[in-house]
């Protein structure tokens, strides 16, 4: 009995072991279960860790690309290519909606540097297309037109129906090609709309058929960023935009103008290569303001604008100078090719109807580089010349600019001058008054063109000399021209001549008016400032005016005496021009036959005894005889 009890009791005791080490290996193989789920879970949440560090550097790149000041196309590219590399998609571009005359179409704006995309530049390389300018079909019915449509993403494992449709003017084979280069097995279309504004669509290509929540969250962030970016890169190209154009017209300003000049002048020096400048001035500008109003003045103006633009090519840069002013760069076109061009334009003004208005038309001159000049500033002036010709001439014209060598007519000169003069600010006169005299200048036509040259001449006078009376540049100019006929001075020489009478005073705008007017004495240093207008008006106003160039020796000497006592040169006898000679016997005649501040008019003959005493002094005696003779001649006439 002892003996069974005891095989019993051994029995239980082996039954509680194999319960225990039943339990616990219940109890390992759960803890081992465990242990395999979180090692599962570690790897799962590791992934999904890895995929949203990808996603935020990713992100982060955007970003930094969005601060960068890159171009949107260069901005667009990078965001393509991070997220084919880092997130691990096949290929991914960036299709934008485009519009024209045969409708609407999508252009490729970035892809994914793949092989996929290399084939396809390939292709459209063997037709000579550019990828970017290669235009995909547009369909209501396709993906990415819904996508865009909806404002929802949108997935679909049939990603070659959607390359096909796309490609519709590929040949099946080649789309094979395409296709075979990549192994992706759903396309996803995320739509783009900054600013509210459908822009196009984001496609990537992935090389799952399934797409999860997160996936598609993670794509929708990144999207947002692309069009943040889009916003960005619009703003800052309006800024630029905004910086070179006009508002009114949308055309160049004349600081983006003048920026193109000097880079096409660089081009054309190192290639050898011709380009032109077309200067156009709309005709009766303040005619239209005044008769109908500053509304149809804006929009005469426009329309010579949007001309402008239609006979432009992509190279040309038309700009809006101010006013009713209007400058064409022509680059590689010599001066046949530009005048043809520029009589294209003067022909659509003047084709053009406007509402109220009528016809409008335009005065147009045309230079070129190196023919008429290299020197930018000379070739501007020269057009500008031309321009002026058109307008003296008639208006509604193309005029081609003469060659530094050619003589140009004498009022075309003077005329020009006084334009650079005072569009340019080279002296300091008066807004209000520079303004009218360019108004009165501009308003010339061929029947009043000397008389307004000598309006302007006096008013001119009248800001530096308020004594000064109207019409007393017309009667210098007139004794000038018959005191140089009897000096036997040639045409050209007495053309010189009267230019220099319209300009020769011109210096005087730069001294102080407390020293021009003032009654007392003159201390040496007042003096010395009065000295120096010759040179002022020769060395800094008139100088950079190219047609003036000629005129500049004579207006420099005219206070240089016979003697050499003189100034600003001490310039004596035969060194003198006779011209300078001429201006300064007038113009001291005419000052003493004027009142001055100190003093009261002396009449004619007083006068002319004056002159006659200063003989071999400031004037060589022939100068003064001819000039006595010619003053008899004059009185005897007048009786």
């Amino acid at each position: 009995m002892d003996f069974l009890k005891k095989i019993k009791e051994y029995a239980n005791k082996v039954n509680e072991i194999e319960y225990s080490i039943s339990n616990n290996k219940k109890e390992f193989l759960e803890i081992y279960e465990r242990n395999l789920a979180l090692e599962k879970e570690i790897v799962q949440r590791t992934q999904e860790l890895d995929q949203a560090n990808k996603a935020f550097l990713t992100l982060k790149h955007v970003w930094e690309l969005m601060n960068s000041s890159e171009p949107l196309s260069s901005v667009l590219q990078k965001l393509v290519n991070s997220l084919h590399g880092e997130m691990g998609y096949i290929n991914s571009t960036i299709l934008q909606i485009c519009d024209d005359e045969k409708g609407k179409y999508y252009k490729i704006k970035a892809f994914s540097d793949s092989p996929i995309f290399k084939k396809l530049t390939e292709f459209l390389q063997a037709k000579n297309i550019d990828i970017h300018e290669y235009h995909l079909k547009y369909d209501a019915k396709m993906l990415i037109t819904r996508a865009i449509e909806e404002r929802t993403i949108l997935h679909s494992t049939d990603y070659l129906d959607v390359i096909t449709k796309l490609l519709y003017d590929f040949t099946p084979e080649n789309i094979e090609t395409i296709t075979k280069l990549g192994v992706s097995k759903s396309v996803i279309c995320i739509p783009l709309a900054p600013s509210n504004k459908p822009f196009g669509v984001m496609m990537v290509f992935s090389p799952r058929e399934e797409v999860t929540d997160k996936e598609l969250n993670f794509l929708t962030l990144f999207a947002n960023q692309v069009e943040m970016a889009i916003i960005i890169a619009n703003l800052f190209e309006n800024l630029k935009k905004e910086a070179v154009t006009d508002s009114l017209t949308e055309l160049y300003n004349r600081r983006y103008f003048n920026q193109a000049l000097q880079k096409e002048l660089e081009r054309a020096q190192r290639l050898k290569q011709p380009f032109s400048i077309v200067s156009l001035d709309l005709d009766y500008l303040k005619k239209i303001n005044d008769t109908y109003g500053h509304f149809f003045g804006d929009l005469a103006i426009r329309t010579i604008a949007d001309i402008l633009k239609k006979n432009a090519r992509s190279i040309d840069v038309p700009a809006r100078l101010g006013g009713e002013e209007f400058s064409v760069l022509l680059p590689g076109v010599d001066s046949s090719g530009a005048m043809v061009a520029a009589e294209r334009i003067r022909a659509a003004i003047e084709a053009q109807e406007l509402d109220t208005i009528g016809h409008i038309t335009a005065s147009v001159g045309v230079a070129t580089f190196p023919e008429h000049s290299v020197k930018l500033d000379e070739l501007l002036d020269m057009a500008d010349q031309a321009m002026y010709k058109s307008k003296i001439n008639g208006r509604n014209r193309v005029t081609l600019a003469k060659r530094v060598e050619d003589e140009a007519e004498w009022q075309e000169v003077a005329f020009g001058a006084f334009m650079d003069i005072l569009t340019k600010q080279k002296v300091p006169i008066p807004d209000k008054i520079a303004k009218e005299i360019t108004s009165k200048l501009k308003a010339i036509d061929s029947s009043t063109t000397k008389d307004t040259l000598f309006s302007v001449a006096d008013t001119i006078a009248q800001t530096y000399n308020v004594q000064y009376k109207r019409g007393v540049t017309r009667e210098k100019v007139s004794l000038a021209i018959e005191l140089a006929r009897k000096m036997e001075l040639s045409k050209e020489d007495i053309d010189r001549l009267k230019i220099a009478m319209m300009l020769y005073d011109i210096g005087k705008l730069t001294i102080p008016e407390e020293i021009l007017n003032k009654q007392e004495p003159l201390t040496e240093e007042e003096k010395q400032k009065i000295k120096e207008h010759p040179l002022v008006a020769a060395r800094t106003i008139l100088k950079p005016i190219s047609n003036v160039a000629d005129i500049i020796p004579i207006i420099e000497a005219h206070h240089e005496n016979w003697d050499g006592s003189g100034y600003p040169n001490k310039l004596s006898g035969e060194n003198i021009p006779v011209s300078s000679q001429i201006i300064l016997l007038i113009d001291s005649y005419f000052a003493l036959i004027q009142s001055r501040p100190y003093r009261i008019a002396r009449t004619s003959d007083e006068a002319i005894e004056i002159i006659k005493l200063e003989t071999g002094k400031k004037w060589n005696e022939k100068l003064v005889d001819e000039f006595v003779r010619l003053m008899d001649e004059r009185k005897h006439s007048e009786r």
